[in-house]
């Protein structure tokens, strides 16, 4: 019996392709891939510094992309090869009782800023994955993490687009199609969670367990200072809570820390920065839906969105490039 041919023949359209187009296409943008090596081994190192220290790491996507988010947080909680120890990270989008009621209360546009506000402290990671690098809620949360004191990555398809520009650092995918974005994102998400284990054996997390041993050793020192009765009892939380503010984390009471951040409620931190309610700061920042400021200037949000519709347009006359959805 003969074998499937693999001529495929497009009836609609009078064309004829091969089944395997699609690996032609993938085996041509990988190659022009391979020089993102350098930026991806950056990433797993910082990111396994950053984790290892007890900071988190959010990811978000629509669509296709939330997948790939999803496929990312769980190679850093679960393991990618050998077992390891957990590091935070969550995927924004997986929530579905928080996505919904956001986007029924507040908008489409603030479900990934939302969170990021409620989640999101300085000294995080913010990745945003986008085929098309100008999904206005993926702005809306760069813009908010910002704010926040995050730091903002992003993988998208082809520069130039809002999204690279918005981002603290970018990988960008050049291909035509958002398939292929997908599928190279992919390969970079498993190229960082190698770059980030090869860094954890290097011991570039080594302060996790610092950290980890260091709140054992508080808590052992405030038992012994209320059984001594010597009248400086908690002397060993007052050791733990510096440590922990040491290390960015919040007090025992959920004020702020000594370094400036956001207020516990969503109030202004000291330095003037917004509160996790997205309120507008202090030196007259937009509001949290990109509208004006108290200083009546355009939003963040709203400029980034706006330059969506002229960054990265083709030139006049040139066919436009297929995308896959909003992803």
């Amino acid at each position: 019996m003969k074998s499937r041919t693999k001529a495929v023949t497009d009836t609609a359209h009078g064309n004829t392709a091969t089944a395997t187009t699609h690996c032609d296409d993938l085996a041509k943008a990988l190659e022009a891939f391979r020089d993102h090596g350098p930026l991806i081994e950056r990433w797993g190192t910082e990111l396994a510094r950053r984790l290892g220290a007890g900071a988190r790491l959010l990811v978000a996507g629509n669509g296709g992309s939330a997948a790939q988010a999803q496929h990312l947080t769980a190679e850093l909680v679960g393991r990618y090869r050998d077992d390891r120890p957990p590091f935070s990270a969550v995927a924004l989008h997986a929530d579905t009782s928080s996505t919904t009621a956001i986007a029924n209360d507040y908008g489409v546009q603030e479900v990934f800023a939302r969170q990021t506000a409620a989640h999101g402290r300085p000294g995080d990671v913010l990745l945003l994955l986008s085929t098309s690098g100008a999904s206005a809620n993926l702005l809306a949360a760069a813009d908010r993490a910002h704010r926040l004191g995050m730091t903002v990555w992003a993988l998208t398809g082809r520069a130039p687009n809002p999204l690279q520009l918005g981002a603290d650092d970018a990988l960008c995918v050049d291909a035509p199609l958002g398939a292929t974005v997908q599928e190279l994102h992919l390969v970079a998400v498993h190229m960082l969670c190698e770059a980030f284990d090869q860094a954890v054996d290097r011991g570039e997390a080594d302060h996790w367990t610092a950290d980890t041993g260091a709140d054992d050793r508080a808590d052992a020192d405030a038992d012994a200072d209320a059984d001594t009765g010597d009248g400086s009892g908690g002397g060993g939380e007052r050791r733990a809570e510096a440590e922990r503010v040491a290390r960015g984390r919040r007090g025992l009471d959920g004020r702020p820390d000594a370094g400036g951040g956001p207020g516990a409620g969503g109030r202004p931190g000291v330095d003037g920065r917004p509160g996790v309610d997205g309120r507008p700061s202090a030196d007259g920042g937009s509001g949290a839906d990109g509208q004006p400021g108290v200083d009546g200037k355009p939003g963040v949000v709203g400029r980034l969105v706006g330059r969506a519709r002229t960054v990265g347009r083709a030139a006049p006359g040139a066919p436009a490039a297929p995308r896959k959805g909003h992803t």
